[in-house]
């Protein structure tokens, strides 16, 4: 684009971590310890380094940092005894104190956890401080393909052998693009570097000026001198009438406004090739060279995505329900929805990606003691409701302040809900949005608050009773009358607000053919072995002992699912805690229209909401201009894949929810799409 745009994407690294610190590093997992490493972060915010005395030097890459957390002291106790037996450290404050974890990965499931252990307790709060203002720098994911190269040879640099040289067998791994070894050492002779297969070099003999030549002879940019030949017309330059005819026809965005992005002229060429073309002969005859032009086109000024848009562009002031929401499916889930693993690190690692609807699927502990949360009956295996809350609280507002949403697909008994209504007022304190904004009462025609109004909030999407009904119950639970059931017998279903009746029995066959339900669940309690035996057994398969299904198993187990709703029978104090999310069963679109209830919603898996877009689009669209609707894969996805968001965000379908734990297209799509506008969610 002509206009000029000035790409801040660096984040300002205190002087105290570019100084650095030393500190023990140690892995439980593998028993290692690694004592007096100088840990250090470079000016661009780009690594964290660190080499200790007769090791080579190592790094963690800071876009794949997700967390900085406290630390808790090794349950190895020979780890631990050297801990404090280190000169460094010993006497210092305990282990937990100086201790600080750093989490890191490439998806939301694979994270590594690295454990410093520092001086003194100060120490290890300035890196926690110094380091969380580092990370989540999405713009950083964003940098010109020139930064990149400099970033590259960074590495090389801190990755330093014992001799704190640069091994040449680490630079000919860096250009693993299937060249051989033999062109990577040829042209490092031809460089005047070290350039036998176990040499050395010297870090200040390998500049960045000879890493780029490298990089440009192995990874040469035909693309680039064939445009160039082609513009040149076969000359070694092309001229400046040349290079704006090219910016105006090929380069520039036809759609932008031609008044805040006026066409190229020779002034803004001759802007481009002062920058970019370092031949002063060149230069000053407004000339413009292959090497010129290769550096322009690997410039900011070229960058694939609208850079301008990575910050916060959008009006916030609007309605909840006019902005698309980044938001997860079964998000304690690290792997498939039989059988699988759920983490209370997967709502930290969510969150912490900017996603801000997470759902949270209770069930009764066993002994009725504490709620969990689990894929109900899917022998997956559980989590305790409370740790979840108190990662909620950690993490919630660390990448972005704009609303949370925790979705329950609640299961559990009256206790059980009071508990997670206490646990969550209690642990999330003011965060947690208990009553309804003065502005914006829960009344037909009154529309949702927008995101800038309910900054640092967190809202609870559940069933909720009818106003009077919660008003009664409310008033019998303060006064102590709910554990002897006085008004359990009352019709739940009835009592709950925008709920026709009970939830019908989905028999087998409707599920299959439809596939309408995201929570098919088992008939029977198989969340142990002794169970699952039982079920198999029945079924004519032999069980075997292992972590996970195999197909035999899993088809055998499908076909034995019927759906069990939601509970219905809502304890008062959870009620009373659901304002702007509150979740009913979808009327039809007229019906919904007619009551103008903004603060209802409802819920369709993939296939449902599809068929709404193939009968009834413009009503659809129509109903998310108003109120909020979430879509949610289909039951028969047991391998957590996921669908296409983007045809249901066409529509204005704001909940969207995905299975973060499966990186594939759908998955990247929706990381792209919440990238843009400050990654706010």
């Amino acid at each position: 684009m002509s206009k000029a745009y000035n790409f801040d994407w660096q984040i300002e690294v205190s002087a105290r971590l570019l100084k650095g610190d030393y500190f023990d590093r140690w892995d439980e997992e593998n028993g290692t310890l690694e004592q007096n490493c100088l840990f250090r972060v470079d000016s661009y915010g780009f690594y964290i380094y660190w080499q200790s005395e007769g090791r080579d030097g190592q790094v963690i890459e800071l876009s794949q940092v997700s967390d900085i957390r406290p630390g808790k002291a090794p349950t190895d106790p020979k780890i631990g005894a050297d801990l404090m037996s280190n000169s460094l450290v010993y006497g210092r404050g305990n282990i937990d104190e100086r201790t600080v974890t750093i989490c890191s990965g490439i998806d939301f499931v694979q994270i590594s956890h690295t454990n410093i252990t520092g001086a003194d307790p100060a120490t290890a709060k300035a890196w926690i401080e110094g380091l969380r203002k580092i990370t989540h720098n999405h713009k950083a994911n964003n940098i010109c393909p020139t930064t990149i190269l400099r970033k590259h040879w960074m590495k090389l640099s801190f990755m330093l052998n014992v001799n704190k040289k640069i091994p040449v067998r680490s630079i000919s791994k860096t250009f693993a693009s299937g060249k051989t070894e033999k062109r990577i050492f040829e042209i490092l002779k031809e460089l005047g570097l070290p350039s036998g297969k176990n040499d050395e070099i010297d870090p200040a003999d390998f500049t960045f000026e000879k890493f780029c030549d490298l990089y440009h002879k192995i990874c040469p940019r035909t693309d680039i001198s064939a445009l160039f030949d082609e513009l040149s017309c076969g000359k070694d330059y092309i001229t400046t009438k040349q290079f704006v005819d090219w910016l105006n026809e090929t380069q520039r965005d036809p759609r932008l406004n031609e008044i805040l992005f006026p066409h190229y002229d020779t002034n803004s060429a001759l802007r481009i090739i002062d920058r970019y073309e370092l031949r002063a002969n060149y230069r000053d005859r407004g000339h413009l060279s292959c090497d010129g032009l290769t550096r322009y086109l690997m410039s900011d000024e070229n960058a694939p995505v609208f850079l301008d848009r990575l910050e916060v562009y959008h009006d916030m002031d609007q309605p909840l329900c006019h902005y698309l929401i980044n938001s997860s499916h079964n998000t304690y889930l690290q792997g498939r929805q039989f059988g699988g693993r759920s983490a209370v690190e997967m709502y930290r690692q969510v969150l912490l990606a900017g996603c801000r609807c997470i759902e949270l699927d209770c069930w009764d502990g066993k002994n009725d003691t504490e709620p969990i949360i689990t894929h109900g009956k899917a022998m997956c295996s559980d989590i305790n409701f409370k740790e979840v809350v108190h990662a909620i609280r950690d993490t919630a507002f660390v990448t972005s302040d704009y609303p949370v949403i925790l979705s329950f697909e609640n299961h559990c008994s009256k206790p059980q809900q009071f508990k997670l209504a206490k646990y969550c007022e209690e642990i999330l304190g003011d965060y947690l949005l208990t009553k309804p904004l003065d502005t914006h009462p829960l009344e037909p025609g009154v529309s949702l608050p927008s995101p800038n109004l309910l900054k640092r909030k967190i809202l609870i999407k559940n069933k909720r009773l009818k106003l009077d009904v919660e008003k009664r119950h409310l008033e019998l639970f303060l006064k102590g009358l709910d554990t002897e059931g006085a008004y359990d017998n009352d019709d739940s279903a009835a009592n709950v607000e925008g709920e026709d009746g009970p939830v019908a029995f989905v028999d087998t066959v409707k599920l299959r053919e439809e596939d309408d339900e995201a929570h098919p669940e088992l008939n029977v309690d198989s969340n142990d072995d002794v169970n699952r035996r039982t079920i198999l057994g029945q079924l004519g398969i032999k069980f075997k002992e292992k972590t996970n299904l195999s197909r035999e198993e899993e088809e055998a187990l499908m076909n034995r699912y019927q759906y069990k709703g939601a509970t219905t029978n809502i304890h008062p104090l959870l009620s009373s805690r659901v304002n702007y999310a509150q979740p009913i069963k979808f009327p039809g679109f007229s019906k919904a229209e007619e009551r103008n209830i903004h603060y209802h919603m409802s819920s369709f898996s993939e296939n449902v909401a599809l068929q709404h877009l193939k009968q009834n689009p413009i009503e659809f669209v129509n109903y998310n201009k108003r109120q909020m609707s979430r879509i949610y894969p289909k039951g028969g996805r047991v391998d957590s894949s996921n669908y296409m968001p983007q045809i249901f965000w066409n529509a204005g379908c704001q909940m969207v929810s995905l299975n973060f734990q499966t990186p594939d297209l759908p998955m990247q799509l929706n990381l792209g799409k919440f990238e843009y506008n400050g990654n706010c969610g």
